[in-house]
């Protein structure tokens, strides 16, 4: 059965030519499950109810349900989503000052193998449909009862969104829609590992913020650290990242996590200046967040701050980030969901 959700309004419309209908029966459906949140096709009004019941014998509009809620002593709320299939992935809302970012999945646990993060040792169990991408944030703001969206989204929670990349599109075009959710592309930042091919196709379809996660600035560091760094290597995800079409004044986020003694000395910073330099950038430096079974620690206070100062020297803009939420597991690198069951 077809969940309405994991559509776009074209596509919406394409299912009601089939059904014989008018384009705007698909925009009044697209409009109802996306701005009015409705998951009971019956209660939709504005559709006839001889529609309403071919809509409801064919489709849904379900949205996942929350299992379980961890709130943090700073404020970050993390949600435990279960899909209909009986797998869990978690979402994450994130205070700022003004305003609220909602980390989202893309995937169920995660290919991509890296060494630092814990949602890799779950293993890769399925792609989330456009619609349980997108559902997250709806879900999140029913939830927490938000009287306003959260202002930003961040595709950087469980799995690697470019390697669900036509999913990610779509869930994309949903969010973006003036009839729905109506988010602005410049609020959304899809975060990658670094899949070439897919990097260069998002950044011709779609216009994103970009975040990469690099960690290390040499590919003998990076390949220890990141698998994907074996398939592409730095010099040909660097070369994609100067090809990459930004719109004016926007600048490619570069995440780098800092582990201690591994990746934190004064020549890794030096190496990240000449492997960036030409690339319109940010450098957010992030200490490691420790997690059970992963092998790493945080550097010392005055590391980072020397890490930092090198990089500001070179007239980089460089932020340490205060990493939200690790007292319950919110954190970069900490999502995880140890026990999958379908059903």
């Amino acid at each position: 059965m077809t969940n309405y959700r994991d559509l776009t309004r074209s596509e919406l419309e394409s299912l009601a030519e089939g059904f014989d209908l008018p384009p705007y029966r698909a925009r009044q459906l697209f409009h109802a499950i996306w701005k009015r949140d409705f998951e009971d096709i019956f209660r939709i009004t504005s559709l006839p109810k001889d529609l309403r019941e071919i809509l409801s014998s064919r489709g849904t509009a379900h949205l996942p349900d929350v299992v379980r809620e961890l709130k943090s002593s700073d404020g970050t709320i993390k949600l435990v989503l279960a899909l209909a299939d009986g797998l869990h992935i978690e979402t994450v809302l994130i205070p700022e000052r003004d305003h609220m970012t909602i980390c989202v999945s893309t995937q169920v646990g995660c290919a991509m193998g890296c060494a630092f993060c814990h949602t890799a040792r779950m293993g890769f169990k399925r792609n989330l449909s456009p619609g349980e991408i997108a559902s997250q944030t709806l879900v999140a703001m029913k939830y927490a009862r938000l009287e306003e969206k959260p202002r930003n989204i961040v595709f950087m929670g469980m799995g690697e969104p470019l390697a669900n990349l036509e999913n990610l599109i779509a869930a994309i075009k949903i969010l973006t829609d003036r009839i729905g959710l109506d988010y602005s592309p410049r609020r959304i930042t899809v975060s990658t590992c670094g899949l070439v091919p897919e990097l260069l196709r998002m950044g011709a379809e779609i216009e994103v913020g970009l975040a990469v996660s690099l960690h290390a600035a040499d590919n003998d560091t990076r390949g220890r650290l990141m698998p994907v760094n074996r398939r592409y290597p730095l010099q040909e995800l660097i070369g994609a990242l100067r090809a990459y079409p930004l719109a004016p004044r926007r600048r490619i986020t570069f995440e780098y996590l800092l582990l201690a003694e591994v990746n934190d000395r004064p020549e890794d910073a030096r190496r990240l200046i000449r492997l960036l330099r030409g690339i319109p950038s940010k450098i957010n430096l992030i200490p490691f967040n420790p997690s059970d079974g992963i092998p790493y620690e945080e550097p010392q206070a005055e590391r980072i701050l020397a890490f930092q100062k090198i990089l500001t020297e070179a007239h980089y803009t460089a932020i340490i980030r205060k990493s939200k939420g690790r007292d319950i597991a919110a954190a970069c690198g900490q999502l995880f969901q140890g026990r999958q069951t379908a059903v």
